[in-house]
């Protein structure tokens, strides 16, 4: 007799995360649902053409009969939790949203899943925790009993979802996971994020299109991985017999400075320092200067490894954006031959 097809309930879907994590269940052989918000989602389109195997439902975190009516009408096995208010900049400018959809979602999210599952234990829960809970760390590298102090709405936010989870956990019997993965990058991340708002920007200079970029801290330190490669993780925690939280990183920390010198280094230019400029506005109000993460628990229980280097990480950034950038030059133009490859 064939396996039963499992089933899995996406929040989040329209983020790298998502669709990543969206690819490796369908390959897998899952039914699988994605939530989004709102009739008139701009980016239903492009999940619909990358992913047509997936059903979209809509329903908002920030409504809990939305999300109740979901995890019903699709009967899940596993619920991966990927939404968010996830840009931290912006968690400073709407802390009480950030607070509502990151924090209180989550809560909202687990109590539709402990109505519908009436406690039998079905449906398994994943948590999308970040590293951010760490924030001014206590200890270097970070693990899952480092204490955390969050230094953004955003960290904090997620630091009252993470707890939540584990109260989830402790007090109904949910099998619910905490992931807690540090910095993960891929070609699909958002052009308000740091890394991608850098391969943008040095593909568009590559090509004679801008003329320099503006940035923050140049000092900060993070431990960048590949998106692809943490959404294996995400799916090894809900296979387990046992549920638990877990660090997701590649072990190393690298600066934005060195982030730049690979990203320019890849279109041929050596010198970055004439086309980047420092900017305060993009300073954060408390900031976070190192987060250095151990995954050897993930390593050892789940059998989890990064295959993507940082290096090849920027590699696929930057080749995408000159792919995308490429297509938006005027076939009459011709690029500045200073900055010809």
């Amino acid at each position: 007799m064939a396996p039963v097809q499992k089933r899995a309930l996406i929040t989040g879907i329209t983020g790298q995360d998502g669709l990543y994590l969206a690819e490796l269940l369908v390959g897998k052989g899952y039914q699988v649902f994605g939530l989004i918000r709102g009739q008139n989602n701009p980016k239903r389109e492009m999940v619909e053409q990358l992913l047509p195997a997936v059903e979209l439902l809509e329903g908002d975190l920030g409504d809990m009969t939305s999300l109740v009516e979901a995890v019903n009408y699709c009967q899940p096995d596993e619920v991966y939790n990927l939404a968010a208010i996830s840009f931290v900049a912006f968690s400073f400018k709407q802390p009480e949203h950030t607070g509502n959809i990151t924090g209180l979602g989550a809560l909202r999210l687990l109590d539709a899943i402990r109505i519908v599952d009436e406690g039998k234990g079905r449906i398994r829960y994943y948590q999308a925790s970040t590293s951010e809970l760490f924030g001014k760390v206590r200890e270097t590298p970070q693990t899952e009993l480092t204490p955390f102090h969050p230094r953004s709405p955003y960290g904090v936010a997620k630091a009252y979802a993470h707890h939540m989870t584990v109260n989830y956990r402790e007090s109904y019997n949910l099998h619910a996971s905490c992931g807690i993965l540090f910095n993960h990058e891929s070609p699909r991340r958002g052009h308000e994020f740091v890394t991608r708002k850098i391969t943008s920007a040095v593909a568009r200079i590559k090509l004679g299109l801008q003329d320099s970029i503006s940035l923050g801290n140049l000092d900060s330190k993070r431990d960048w991985g590949f998106a692809g490669d943490y959404v294996r993780g995400m799916w090894a925690m809900l296979q387990q017999d046992e549920p638990d939280d877990y660090v997701l990183a590649t072990g190393e920390t690298h600066s934005i400075g060195e982030f730049l010198d690979l990203a320019f280094a890849a279109v041929g230019i050596e010198d970055w320092k004439p086309y980047v400029k420092q900017d305060a506005r993009f300073m954060r109000p408390a900031e976070v200067d190192l987060l250095h993460g151990d995954p050897t628990k993930a390593k050892k229980v789940l059998g989890w490894e990064p295959e993507v280097s940082f290096p090849q990480l920027v590699e696929m950034m930057v080749e995408n954006d000159l792919q995308i950038e490429s297509t938006r030059i005027p076939r009459q133009f011709v690029p500045p031959t200073s900055l010809v490859r």
